[in-house]
């Protein structure tokens, strides 16, 4: 892995994104579910709300970044809280 300059927070990373959609593809299979309507007033999913999730996700950290600068565990907790709030209302 030394010609992509992996590091183990990179790895781990993408190892949580890897699990959430193995988790997810199961949940679908065990327990199907009716798409829902929320405060978009668009049709979703839980496929459709973890996505929506790692991208508010990814801006979040991005405006963090720019913003803050280090000290990246609170926006950690923050994406936290918007995950709960997309999976709650949207």
């Amino acid at each position: 892995m030394d010609w992509m300059a992996w590091t183990w927070p990179t790895a781990a990373f993408f190892g949580v994104i890897a699990l959430l959609l193995i988790t997810f593809t199961i949940l679908a299979i065990k327990f199907p579910e009716t798409p829902r309507t929320g405060i978009l007033r668009i049709e979703t999913t839980r496929g459709d709300r973890l996505f929506i999730t790692l991208l508010g996700s990814a801006f979040i950290n991005l405006a963090w970044l720019g913003l803050v600068g280090a000290n990246q565990p609170y926006a950690l907790i923050l994406c936290l809280v918007y995950a709960a709030a997309v999976f709650r209302w949207v």
